[in-house]
């Protein structure tokens, strides 16, 4: 599968933001053709997400780089009447349909499902929301920050404790694993549609998507269980599963959760073996009796060398261990680039993020720059049928720029 294995797969990308047209882009990644449907003028306002206060400075437009690669641009407005009819022309030919639009607002567009599934009973209808497609909170806007990092519990919980000020998302740390689950849904329906010949409709939200995230201890409260004090990293109950500051400043986390086995091997690397037999804590128990002594010791410990020379010390010895990475680490992280993480812009050296999913014998196809706004308008309308008088006049309507 040299074009990758959605080669002929159409995609309608007539969404906003990050989720839900992030989950084209995978899509578009292995091989589908992904057209972008935005508003004339200004675009997609993703455009402009760069410019907010606080967003790195930048010649490049570093967020719709990420999320717009690969897809063709077509300027519609769908709020006019001869926008829609362009839009259901390309419905009528289309495999999928993704948009994030709420409930609402599909409606007045004349874009729902049960509009849109009469044109072409093979289509996929991707919706994404904020806060699902039922209830009162339907219609709701929601970005990440407070759909899914807020609303699921999981800005609480990762705060030392309960008197820490909750801590903020950054840009697209929830949309991008709720585009995963948005083209899985998207993926699942096309195996349907295999099955059945016909399409169906798919949803997902950020706020299931948050509280499936938070996962292991949203379930421990639905079950009634009992939490304990939340303790800061000085006061960890377990020292081996805790993180350190280096001598430069940098940290470094243990995941020592085979302890019995790993803790001789973690005492050897840190030059202390005299802690395996020193009865404070030789035993498990005793370990996390005296958690606060040792994350002391170990907060020595660690302040005697730096990160780089802890990865060579420990690394081989069966610990698991991690380093609390910053962003200065990405673009020279051999490992992420070896195993194709950081990917190369077709005919550039810049790089970029790749989907986290690969498939044995089926390439992905080389990133290539996203469009200007309605960049392949024209083209994109000649392939749906329309000949340049019908162009010129949708221009002039201004439904096409």
């Amino acid at each position: 599968m040299e074009d990758g294995i959605f080669e002929g797969l159409k995609v309608l990308d007539c969404a906003s933001f990050i989720a839900a047209p992030a989950a084209a882009t995978v899509l578009s990644d292995f091989g589908a053709k992904v057209i972008k449907i935005e508003p004339p003028g200004s675009g997609d306002p993703y455009r402009s997400l760069p410019n907010l206060p606080g967003y790195p400075v930048s010649q490049h437009n570093f967020a719709w780089l990420l999320d717009a690669r690969n897809k063709k641009s077509l300027a519609l407005d769908l709020s006019s009447p001869e926008g829609q009819s362009v839009l259901y022309r390309l419905v009528a030919e289309a495999d999928v349909f993704i948009t994030n639009f709420p409930p609402a607002v599909r409606g007045r567009l004349g874009m729902t499902y049960a509009e849109l599934a009469p044109l072409n009973e093979r289509l996929i209808y991707a919706s994404f929301t904020g806060y699902g497609e039922k209830g009162e909170e339907a219609n709701k806007p929601g970005f990440d920050t407070n759909a899914y990092w807020a609303r699921s519990g999981l800005m609480d919980l990762v705060r030392a404790d309960t008197d820490t000020t909750p801590a903020r998302s950054v840009a697209g740390m929830g949309d991008h694993p709720c585009a995963m689950a948005l083209y899985g849904a998207i993926v699942t329906a096309l195996y349907k549609r295999e099955r059945t010949g016909k399409g169906s409709h798919v949803s997902s939200n950020l706020m299931a998507n948050g509280i499936w995230a938070a996962s292991v201890l949203a379930q421990a409260k639905l079950c009634g269980a009992k939490f304990g004090e939340r303790r800061p990293r000085e006061r960890a109950l377990n020292a081996v599963t805790n993180h350190y500051k280096c001598k430069d400043g940098r940290w470094i986390i243990l995941s020592l959760l085979n302890e019995e086995r790993q803790w001789p091997a973690l005492a050897c690397c840190i030059g202390r073996e005299d802690l395996i037999t020193d009865p404070r804590f030789a035993t498990k128990p005793s370990r996390h009796a005296r958690s606060l002594e040792l994350i002391k010791l170990f907060d020595e410990v660690f302040a005697t060398k730096e990160l780089a020379e802890w990865r060579r010390i420990l690394d081989g010895n069966g610990l698991v261990f991690g380093v609390v990475g910053i962003l200065d680490d990405i673009p020279n992280d051999k490992q992420m680039l070896e195993n194709e993480v950081l990917v190369p812009f077709e005919g550039d050296t810049m790089l970029t993020i790749n989907s986290p999913i690969w498939v044995d014998g089926s390439n992905k196809v080389k990133p290539r720059h996203p469009p200007g706004i309605g960049e392949h308008s024209d083209e994109i309308l000649r392939e749906a049928g329309y000949d340049d008088s019908a162009i010129q006049k949708l221009r002039a309507s201004g439904a096409v720029a």
